[in-house]
C-alpha cells in the first residue's frame, strides 16, 4: 500500500479513536451529546479530519471507493461540516457516530492490518 494512503488511513483511525474516547465512561445518550456544545464541536472536528483524509485517499487511488463503504459520503460530510455548518443537525451527526463510525473503524483497521 502507498505510504501516504497508509498515513491517511492511520489519521482516520486516530480520529475515530478520539471520538470513541470522548464517550469513555459516559452513557451514549443523545440528549447528553446534544446539550454539550464542546463535545459536539470536538466530534465535528474529528469528522473534518476523517473526511479530509478520505478525500486525499480517493484523489490518490479511486479504488478505495470499493474498499471503504460510504467513502464518498464521508467526504461529503466533511464538506457539509465545513461549508454548511449552520445546516448540520445533531441527529445526523449522532446517527453517524452510532451507525457508521463503528463500520468505518472496522474497514480502516482491516486495511491497516493488510
Amino acid at each position: 500500500m502507498d505510504e501516504r494512503i497508509q498515513k491517511w488511513l492511520y489519521d482516520i483511525k486516530v480520529a475515530i479513536d478520539e471520538v470513541d474516547s470522548f464517550f469513555e465512561g459516559e452513557s451514549m445518550i443523545f440528549e447528553n451529546y446534544q446539550k454539550n456544545k464542546m463535545l459536539k464541536r470536538a466530534v465535528e472536528r474529528e469528522f473534518e479530519i476523517i473526511g479530509e483524509a478520505m478525500n486525499r485517499i480517493l484523489k490518490r487511488d479511486e479504488s478505495f471507493i470499493e474498499e471503504i463503504e460510504d467513502a464518498t459520503n464521508i467526504v461529503g460530510l466533511r464538506n457539509q461540516v465545513i461549508h454548511a455548518y449552520d445546516n448540520i443537525s445533531d441527529e445526523s451527526i449522532w446517527a453517524i457516530i452510532i451507525n457508521h463510525l463503528p463500520r468505518l473503524k472496522k474497514d480502516v483497521n482491516a486495511l491497516l492490518n493488510e
